[in-house]
């Protein structure tokens, strides 16, 4: 039989009540006395039953994170942060997958899943504005990602325009001109991959250099095969880069294949930086310069607010904050010779 509030107020010799106190973590509580009743917990390895302090407030502690990829690692190592940060409120999270598809991203949205769970964390590839004004669905929601909505749901994204513009500044003051983007998409125009492009255009104009709209390359999706097939594009038509802004790392990996493949050293004759900063960046044969967008803050930040709706926190105006990012410069731009370890 499991140790319960009463068996920790008799060893510490105070009241079920004070004791509920210090689990919950009120204020009210001296600090001699929570040291006593902690002391209490420690020694007879007290657990609190999380489920039934859910199910008081009506709450089935579990929140759900919703994201386009398994197969990419951001979200794989974003998921593994946004659980840490879940945890940190005593929540657990269902992890969903939309493959990137409307239809699945709709059903998500709309709360199909709202019988077991208090929220919603969602990272959309394709919803639009109006899908989201649509949402009947009273759970608390809030998005993730780089894509721009006007609707009424917190929002944590990095500023893509201007991580992109510091990755391609970081290429012109090492001499390069002809800059290459791989990964742009068709339609769409607030989608990250546009936010990118334009922060690409921007930081080559602001350095007096035209962009060439010829080194931008569409590719079917993001992953290691398009970054190949897009940079062997480049390549075959005789296009050649002096080095390439990817959208993400895979993408920038798949490039650094067919780079290789094509007698080309990098970054010598093609310098290369991606987006995401992925672990698979930092131990590849030649290391990969990446933008880190800051996940241990963005999970934060969505859980955070997640729980702060919950608990019916007075917030005005929906939430935009802006999560940090960091140039992480490797060898893909630098020569092996004269960077640093893997950072």
């Amino acid at each position: 039989m499991g140790v319960s509030l009463k068996d920790v107020a008799q060893r510490a010799g105070v009241s079920i009540k004070t004791v509920s106190n210090v689990v919950n973590n009120y204020q009210h509580v001296t600090p001699k006395m929570r040291a006593k009743v902690q002391q209490a917990i420690d020694e007879l390895g007290y657990r609190p039953n999380l489920t039934a302090r859910h199910l008081r407030k009506g709450r089935t502690g579990i929140i759900a994170l919703a994201v386009p990829e398994f197969g990419n690692p951001y979200f794989a190592e974003l998921a593994g942060e946004v659980v840490d940060a879940a945890a940190r409120h005593d929540y657990t999270v269902l992890v969903d997958h939309t493959a990137g598809q409307r239809e699945k991203e709709l059903l998500v949205c709309q709360g199909f899943r709202s019988h077991v769970i208090d929220g919603l964390i969602l990272s959309p590839i394709h919803l639009e504005t109006e899908d989201l004004m649509a949402r009947t669905e009273t759970a608390p929601l809030v998005l993730l990602g780089e894509r721009e909505y006007e609707a009424p749901y917190d929002h944590i994204a990095i500023d893509n325009v201007a991580a992109a513009r510091e990755a391609v500044a970081h290429l012109i003051a090492l001499g390069h001109r002809r800059i290459a983007f791989l990964g742009s998409r068709t339609g769409q125009e607030r989608q990250p991959a546009h936010l990118r492009l334009r922060g690409w255009r921007e930081e080559l104009a602001a350095s007096g250099i035209t962009p060439d709209e010829s080194l931008v390359v569409v590719t079917d999706g993001y992953g290691r095969e398009d970054g190949a097939a897009a940079m062997a594009s480049l390549l075959d038509r005789g296009e050649r880069p002096d080095a390439v802004f990817a959208y993400n790392d895979l993408i920038a990996i798949g490039a650094m294949r067919t780079i290789t493949e094509h007698g080309l050293a990098i970054p010598d004759d093609i310098a290369v930086v991606g987006f995401d900063d992925i672990e698979e960046s930092r131990y590849g044969a030649t290391t990969l310069t990446t933008i880190a967008p800051d996940k241990a803050a963005i999970a934060r930040l969505a859980v955070d607010s997640l729980v702060e709706r919950l608990a019916g926190t007075q917030v005005a105006e929906p939430r935009r904050p802006r999560p940090g990012y960091r140039l992480v410069v490797r060898e893909s731009t630098t020569p092996r010779e004269t960077s640093g370890p893997p950072s």
